[in-house]
């Protein structure tokens, strides 16, 4: 009889463990899944490499600026032979960013393409932000800012400033080159 019992508990057990896991892959596997991947670019970056301290910022800006830490960059480049690996690729990000952990902050369109930017995190005290962007003839990036006490009304303002600043990626190397091209 009590064998009987804890085997119920241990497949009881068992099935709580599987029914917690989530079957949707998290941004973080899914950039250290895809690193090594050739049609992908993935660098990590400190904040200070952005050169954003000659910029005209204002204090807000500049509090914002001085609360994130680390950049970690994946982006895909179009080519002719990777259009369907690309059409993929999207669609698995957008999967992962639709889901409900993340708050959506603002949307953008620029010269590069329609970009989004997202977070994790307390609405005063964000863990984590990610910026997504796509073109349909040059690729996608994805951006994950790690920081510590981000505030999201002051990165909102410090996005505005990165998107107003003549920044062209200088100092990114192939992220760079893939900026401008």
């Amino acid at each position: 009889m009590k064998t009987r019992v804890e085997k119920l508990v241990w497949a009881i057990l068992l099935i709580f463990v599987m029914s917690a896991c989530s079957s949707t892959q998290s941004l973080q596997e899914y950039f250290v899944d895809n690193a090594d991947n050739p049609n992908f670019l993935s660098v990590d970056l400190p904040v200070s490499l952005l050169n954003m301290e000659k910029a005209d910022l204002t204090e807000d800006q500049r509090e914002a600026l001085g609360s994130l830490k680390k950049l970690n960059i994946l982006a895909f480049k179009i080519t002719e032979d990777n259009l369907m690996e690309f059409q993929n690729e999207k669609a698995n990000i957008t999967a992962i960013l639709k889901n409900g952990k993340f708050t959506e902050l603002m949307k953008m369109n620029t010269k590069y393409g329609k970009a989004s930017v997202r977070y994790l995190g307390d609405d005063d005290a964000i863990d984590e932000v990610i910026i997504y962007g796509d073109s349909d003839d040059k690729g996608f990036m994805l951006v994950r800012v790690l920081g510590k006490n981000m505030s999201p009304a002051k990165l909102v303002q410090f996005m505005k400033a990165v998107e107003k600043s003549d920044y062209k990626g200088e100092g990114l190397g192939e992220i760079g080159n893939f900026l401008k091209g």
